[in-house]
C-alpha cells in the first residue's frame, strides 16, 4: 500500500488569515520503510527533512522534531484528511496527490552573475560582546562610494529580511548597488552568522549594533566615510533615528514604514486593522482592545517579571471564564499561543517598544530623512505615523526631510489589493519598482551635494 503514497501531496494551511501551501514528498527506501521531506512553498522553505513517517491502517503520521510539527491523517481515495499540530496549535490539513507541485515565483530575486562585488563580512559590537555577520555589495568602478546599512524589522531576521520566500533586502541591495551605492545587510543577533539573542535586546541595543556597522564601513577604503547612511524597515525605521541621533557619522536615513507613534498606539491600531481585514466582528475587536489595555497596564506598572506574569495569567483566566463552552474549547487549543504571548510582552524588547515614543528622538535628527509608507499598510498605519514623523522633524528644525505615501502598497511595499498580511505570500512582487527608484534617486541626490551640517 505504501507505493500508492509515493509522490507529492499538496495541502493548504490557514494560519492567522494567511494561506500557506505545504507539499509533502514521500518515497520508499530499499528496505520498504518510508522517508519524506516537506516544502513550505510560500515561506520559501524547501526539502525540510521529516524525522519520522509511518503508514498503518490507512493512517499516515509524520513528525519534524526541531519544528515541533506532527501530522496525522487518514487516507481516503486520493486525499489524506487530518490534523497538523505545531507548538500546541492544531489546524485542519487535507493533503491531495499532485503531479505538479506549485512553484513560487519571485522574479525580483537577484540572479548571478552580478555587475558588482559581493563580499561576506563580519565585525563586532564590542560593548555588547556580539559578532555580526553580513554581506557587503560594492559597485564596480572608482570609489569611494556612498553606502547604506540596512536595518531589519522586528523579530529574528536574516540579512535578506526573508519572509514568505521574498528577500526584500537582497532586492534592495542589488538595486542600490547597481546604481552606485554600496550596501551592507546584516543578520540579526542569533541569526545566521551573528551571535547573541535578539529577543533579549531592546531597540536601543540594536541601534548600537547599527553603529558598529557604520564604524566598520568607515574603515573600508572603498566607502566614503562622510556618505554612510541607514535604511530601516518597520522597527528598523524606529532604530535608524536612534542611531542617527547618537552619531555624527550617519549622513542620511531612510525610514520604510517607520513609526512615529508609541508602541502601544501602534499595537492598538494594528490589531484593529488586521482584525477588520480578516472579517472580525466589531465586538471581537472591542474585546481584544480591552484585554490588551489590561495586559499593557500590567507591563507598564510592574517591573518584576514574576509578579507581572502572575497578574497577566489572572487577566487571561478571567477572560477565558467569560467564554462559551465552544469558545473555551477553541481557546484551549490556542493555549500555547497565549503562553507565548505572556512571555513576549514581558521580554526586554517588548517592554521597551510598548512605551517608547519615537518623536523626541526624531526631533534630534538633523541629517536628511526620507520617510516612506504604503497607503494600504495595516501594520504601521501610514497617515498617523507619517504625520507624526514629519511633525517631529519639523519641530526639531530638520531642513531636509521628504515624506511620501505610495498608493496601493502594503507594509512590505508590494502592490496589493487589501494590505492584509495574508496576501504577502501570494504576491510575486517583492518591492514595487517605484519604491526602489525613489530610494536610490533620493540617496544619490543627497550624497552628491551633501551640504547639510550636524
Amino acid at each position: 500500500m505504501s507505493s500508492s503514497l509515493e509522490g507529492a501531496w499538496q495541502g493548504v494551511l490557514e494560519v492567522a488569515g494567511a494561506k500557506l501551501r505545504l507539499v509533502l514528498k514521500i518515497s520508499t527506501k530499499p528496505d520498504g520503510t518510508l522517508t519524506a521531506t516537506l516544502d513550505s512553498v510560500d515561506q520559501g522553505a524547501r526539502d525540510i527533512p521529516v524525522d519520522e513517517v509511518t503508514f498503518k491502517g490507512e493512517t499516515l503520521r509524520f513528525a519534524i522534531k526541531n519544528l515541533a510539527v506532527m501530522y496525522e491523517g487518514k487516507l481516503s481515495g486520493a486525499e489524506i484528511v487530518g490534523q497538523f499540530k505545531q507548538g500546541g496549535i492544531t489546524l485542519p490539513l487535507t493533503l491531495r496527490k499532485t503531479d505538479k507541485p506549485p512553484e513560487v515565483r519571485r522574479p525580483q530575486t537577484p540572479q548571478k552573475p552580478y555587475p558588482y562585488v559581493e563580499e561576506e563580512v563580519s565585525y563586532e559590537n564590542k560593548k555588547a560582546g556580539v559578532k555580526l555577520a553580513g554581506t557587503l555589495t560594492l559597485p564596480t568602478g572608482k570609489g569611494p562610494f556612498p553606502a547604506a546599512l540596512l536595518i531589519t524589522g522586528s523579530g529574528a531576521q536574516d540579512r535578506d529580511e526573508t519572509v514568505f520566500g521574498h528577500k526584500p533586502f537582497w532586492v534592495l541591495a542589488d538595486y542600490l548597488t547597481r546604481r552606485g551605492i554600496a550596501v551592507l545587510r546584516v543578520d540579526d543577533r542569533g541569526v545566521g552568522g551573528s551571535t547573541g539573542n535578539v529577543a533579549e535586546a531592546t531597540s536601543e541595543d540594536l541601534a548600537e549594533d547599527v553603529l558598529a556597522g557604520v564604524a566598520y564601513l568607515k574603515g573600508r577604503r572603498e566607502i566614503n566615510p562622510k556618505r554612510i547612511g541607514l535604511i530601516g524597515h518597520s522597527e528598523g525605521g524606529l532604530i535608524a533615528p536612534i542611531a542617527a541621533s547618537k552619531s555624527k557619522d550617519v549622513a542620511f536615513i531612510v525610514l520604510m514604514a517607520g513609526t512615529g507613534l508609541t508602541g502601544e498606539e501602534i499595537i492598538y491600531r494594528q490589531s484593529e486593522l488586521l482584525l477588520k481585514a480578516h472579517g472580525a466582528h466589531i465586538l471581537d475587536i472591542a474585546a481584544q482592545r480591552r484585554v490588551q489595555e489590561k495586559m499593557f497596564a500590567v507591563v507598564r506598572a510592574e517591573p518584576d517579571n514574576s509578579r507581572a506574569e502572575k497578574k497577566l495569567r489572572e487577566i487571561l483566566a478571567e477572560e477565558i471564564s467569560q467564554l462559551s463552552e465552544a469558545e473555551k474549547k477553541a481557546a484551549g487549543s490556542a493555549s500555547a499561543a497565549l503562553e507565548a504571548q505572556v512571555k513576549e510582552v514581558l521580554s526586554p524588547w517588548f517592554r521597551f517598544f510598548l512605551t517608547y515614543d519615537p518623536k523626541p528622538t526624531l526631533r534630534k535628527v538633523k541629517c536628511p530623512v526620507l520617510a516612506l509608507n504604503g497607503e494600504k499598510d495595516l501594520q504601521v498605519p501610514p497617515q498617523e505615523n507619517l504625520r507624526a514623523i514629519a511633525d517631529a522633524l519639523k519641530a526639531g528644525g530638520n531642513r531636509d526631510y521628504t515624506i511620501k505615501e505610495f498608493p496601493g502598497l502594503n507594509h512590505l511595499f508590494q502592490t496589493c489589493q487589501t494590505g492584509a498580511p495574508s496576501e504577502y505570500a501570494q504576491i510575486e512582487e517583492t518591492i514595487a519598482p517605484v519604491v526602489l527608484e525613489t530610494i536610490a534617486s533620493w540617496i544619490l541626490q543627497r550624497t552628491r551635494r551633501l551640504k547639510f551640517t550636524h
